[in-house]
């Protein structure tokens, strides 16, 4: 009984770890300067748009000619965070309707 009760700790012990490590992974923080050096030394991606979010956070995304991109959340306090990053970026050169004019189109 001990025995199992032992490794039933230790397998929630490795959970809690791995969440964590999980949860560390995610939040990919720093210095908004290490992280552009970063994005164009690895990844060769350059900033392709800006705007502001709420409380004042730059929104940033970064893209590269492979594809690749990744939003960069600045906060007014100056750390950044990586939102997300994914693959198969195009650019948008047409002009992208708004919520207030975007209808759906209807299925035939």
């Amino acid at each position: 009984m001990q025995k199992k009760l032992f490794a039933l700790s230790l397998g929630f012990l490795a959970l809690i770890l791995a969440a964590q490590n999980l949860r560390a992974e995610t939040n990919a923080c720093g210095k908004r300067a290490d992280i552009v050096v970063e994005l164009a030394n690895r990844y060769q991606e350059t900033r392709r748009s800006t705007g502001i979010a709420a409380n004042n956070t730059l929104m940033e995304l970064f893209a590269a000619e492979s594809g690749s991109w990744t939003l960069l959340a600045t906060t007014p306090n100056g750390t950044s965070c990586l939102i997300a990053s994914g693959l198969n970026y195009k650019s948008a050169p047409q002009k992208v309707e708004t919520s207030d004019t975007y209808r759906p189109k209807k299925e035939i």
